[in-house]
C-alpha cells in the first residue's frame, strides 16, 4: 500500500518514456495500474480497451487533467484542449472545418513543399542542423496558410518560440521558463493581429500583421477571429490567439517525426531508393509516415480525469483519479504489434492503421471527440518530407544521433547535422499523388 501512495512525479520526471512500461512491468502488464502522480491518485491505462473507454464519451473528462503550468504552456488558457461537452463540441467544429478536409490537407502540405524547396537550394555548400531548418520550413508554411505570412527571420524567431514551448512543457526550471516567455511573445502578437482584423485595436507592428497579404477571407485567421462560443459571443482576443497558436505550434512539431524520419532513413538506407522511386504521398511514403509515428517516442501518454466514479478492467476509479492513456507503450507492445521495437513500414503498406491502432494524437473520431484534428495534416506532411529527404544527397558528418528517453519531448541529441545537401539530377517537386 504504501508503495501506491509513494508520489511518482519525480521518477517520471526522471525516467521520461521509460515510466510507464516499468511500471506496467512492475505489475505484471495489467491494463490498469495504480499510482501517485502531480500530489493525485492516478491510473495508468494500458491496450485496445482502454482506448475505447478513455475516449468514449461520458466520464472521462479533460478539465484539469493536467498540472496548470503543464496546459498554460503547451496548449493556453481556455484552449479547446482543456473543454468538455458542448463548448467542446463547438470549438472543436471550428477546428475540424479548418485542418480536416482534403483541400486543408493538400494546401498546407504543397505550402511545405515550396518552403522546403526554398530552403533546401539555401542549404548546398552549408552545414546546418535538420530539426531548425525543418521546424523554420514549417513555420512558414503553416503561417502563410493561417493568414499571418511571415519573412525567413522571423519564421525562424516564430518556430524557435514554438519549439520552446513543446520543449518546457513538461519540464521544470529555465527550459520551462523559456516557454512561457515564447508562449506569451506569439500570444500577444496574435492577440494583436485578431483585434486588427475585427477593427477593435491599431494594426500592430508585429510580424504577424494581416496587412502583409492582400486578404484574409476564408483564412483560419479569420475563422478564429470571428467564431462564436455556444452563448453565442465571439472569443476574446487572448483566446483566439490561443487557438491560433493551437494551429501554429502543432504544424511546427512536425519537425519531431521529420527528423525522426531523417533517423530512420540513416539507419535503414535500404528505404531511400522506394521512398525516391515512388515520391511524395505514394503508399510506402505513407507507410513509412505511419511507421515513424508508432517506432519513434513523441507522446508518452495522454492525460484525463474521472468525472464520476468509473469502472474498467473490473477496477473502480473513484471521481478526479488522474487517468493516463499509455501511448508509449501501446505502439510497442508485443501483443499489438509483431516485432514492435524492429522499425518496418511494411506493416502498413497497402493498409491504413485502423482508428484506434496507432494514437500518436490520440483516438477515438476526430471530429467529435479530443483525437486532434490535425493528424491527417502531419501524416501528408510527413509522406511529403520523408520522399523528400531520401532524393536529397547529404552527408552525416560524426555526431550523437542518441535519442535519450528520459527526456520529453525526445529527439535526436545533435538535432541531426547534415551537410554537402543537394539534389542529384532532376527534382520532383513535393506533390501529393491521388490517393486511390
Amino acid at each position: 500500500m504504501s508503495a501506491l501512495l509513494t508520489d511518482s512525479t519525480l521518477s517520471l520526471l526522471a525516467h521520461g518514456y521509460a515510466w510507464a512500461p516499468d511500471l506496467r512491468r512492475a505489475h505484471e502488464g495489467a491494463p490498469l495500474v495504480r499510482a501517485h502522480l502531480f500530489g493525485r491518485p492516478a491510473a495508468l491505462l494500458h491496450g485496445p480497451e482502454a482506448v475505447a473507454f478513455f475516449y468514449a464519451e461520458g466520464g472521462v473528462q479533460r478539465h484539469g487533467a493536467l498540472p496548470a503550468p503543464v496546459v498554460d504552456v503547451l496548449f493556453g488558457k481556455g484552449a479547446v484542449h482543456t473543454l468538455d461537452g458542448p463548448p467542446h463540441r463547438v470549438r472543436k467544429e471550428l477546428f475540424t472545418s479548418m485542418l480536416m478536409s482534403p483541400s486543408a490537407v493538400g494546401d498546407l502540405t504543397e505550402g511545405v513543399g515550396s518552403a522546403w524547396d526554398e530552403a533546401v537550394a539555401a542549404w548546398e555548400g552549408r552545414r546546418v542542423v535538420l530539426f531548425d531548418e525543418v521546424a523554420t520550413v514549417l513555420t512558414e508554411a503553416i503561417c502563410d496558410w493561417v493568414g499571418v505570412p511571415v519573412p525567413e527571420d522571423a519564421a525562424r524567431e516564430i518556430a524557435e518560440d514554438c519549439v520552446a514551448m513543446v520543449d518546457g512543457f513538461a519540464s521544470a526550471g529555465p527550459r520551462h521558463l523559456r516557454a512561457r516567455r515564447a508562449r506569451r511573445r506569439q500570444e500577444q502578437a496574435l492577440a494583436a493581429a485578431v483585434a486588427d482584423l475585427r477593427g477593435t485595436g491599431p494594426h500592430p507592428d508585429g510580424i504577424f500583421s494581416p496587412a502583409l497579404h492582400a486578404s484574409v477571407a476564408g483564412s483560419p485567421l479569420e475563422a478564429v477571429a470571428y467564431h462564436r462560443g455556444p452563448d453565442g459571443t465571439l472569443l476574446d482576443p487572448h483566446t483566439a490567439a490561443v487557438e491560433l497558436l493551437n494551429v501554429i505550434r502543432p504544424a511546427v512539431a512536425i519537425a519531431w517525426p521529420a527528423v525522426f524520419a531523417a533517423h530512420a532513413l540513416h539507419r535503414h538506407p535500404g528505404r531511400r531508393d522506394q521512398l525516391r522511386a515512388e515520391g511524395p504521398g505514394s503508399a510506402p511514403a505513407r507507410a513509412f509516415a505511419h511507421e515513424v509515428r508508432r517506432f519513434y517516442p513523441f507522446v508518452p501518454f495522454i492525460g484525463a480525469v474521472a468525472g464520476r466514479d468509473l469502472t474498467f478492467a473490473g477496477d473502480e476509479l473513484t471521481a478526479g483519479t488522474l487517468l493516463l492513456l499509455d501511448v508509449y507503450g501501446h505502439h510497442h507492445d508485443p501483443e499489438l504489434w509483431e516485432r514492435p521495437y524492429h522499425f518496418d513500414p511494411g506493416r502498413f503498406l497497402g493498409r491504413e492503421p485502423g482508428r484506434d491502432d496507432l494514437i500518436p494524437q490520440g483516438g477515438g473520431d476526430a471530429r467529435t471527440g479530443h483525437r486532434c484534428p490535425g493528424e491527417d495534416i502531419t501524416v501528408s506532411v510527413l509522406a511529403a518530407l520523408a520522399p523528400a529527404l531520401a532524393a536529397l544527397d547529404f552527408a552525416v558528418p560524426p555526431q550523437d544521433l542518441s535519442i535519450p528517453l528520459n527526456l520529453i519531448p525526445t529527439r535526436p541529441r545533435s538535432g541531426f547535422v547534415i551537410e554537402g545537401a543537394h539534389r542529384p539530377g532532376s527534382h520532383r517537386p513535393l506533390r501529393l499523388q491521388p490517393q486511390h
